[in-house]
C-alpha cells in the first residue's frame, strides 16, 4: 500500500511559480510511473504530467508543456512539480498518483493509477 501527501499549493497571481510536492509512504515507488492530475471545479479530474521510472522519461499534457516540470527524489520517495508562468486555467486542486510496474510506458488515463492523495489547491488570481 501506497499514501501520498501533497503540499505547496496556495494562492498566487498571473505569472507567479509554485512547487508542489508529493510524499509518499509504505513503500518505496522503485518501479512506479508518478503523476499529477488535477481537477478544477465542475470539470473531470485531467492528466497533467507524469515521470517514469528508469529511464525517467516525463510527459505532459499540451495546456502545460514548456510551463511545468515533474521530477522525482527517489531518496526521499517524493514527487515535485516545478509550475511556472502560471495563469487563471491553471487553478485547480491537483492530486498525486502513483502507477505500480506493468502497463502502458506512457500512462495518462485516471484508472492506470492506483493510488492518489488527497489533493492540495492552486488558485491563481488574474
Amino acid at each position: 500500500q501506497v499514501q501520498l501527501v501533497e503540499s505547496g499549493g496556495g494562492l498566487v497571481q498571473t505569472g507567479d511559480s509554485l512547487r508542489l510536492s508529493c510524499a509518499a509512504s509504505g513503500r518505496t515507488l522503485s518501479g512506479y510511473t508518478m503523476a499529477w492530475f488535477r481537477q478544477a471545479p465542475g470539470k473531470e479530474r485531467e492528466f497533467v504530467a507524469a515521470i517514469n521510472w528508469n529511464p525517467y522519461k516525463t510527459y505532459y499534457s499540451d495546456s502545460v508543456k514548456g510551463r511545468f516540470t515533474i521530477s522525482r527524489d527517489n531518496a526521499k520517495n517524493t514527487v515535485y512539480l516545478q509550475m511556472n508562468s502560471l495563469k487563471a486555467d491553471d487553478t485547480a486542486v491537483y492530486h498525486c498518483a502513483a502507477s505500480p510496474p506493468g502497463g502502458n510506458y506512457y500512462k495518462r488515463y485516471k484508472y492506470e493509477y492506483d493510488y492518489w492523495g488527497q489533493g492540495t489547491q492552486v488558485t491563481v488570481s488574474s
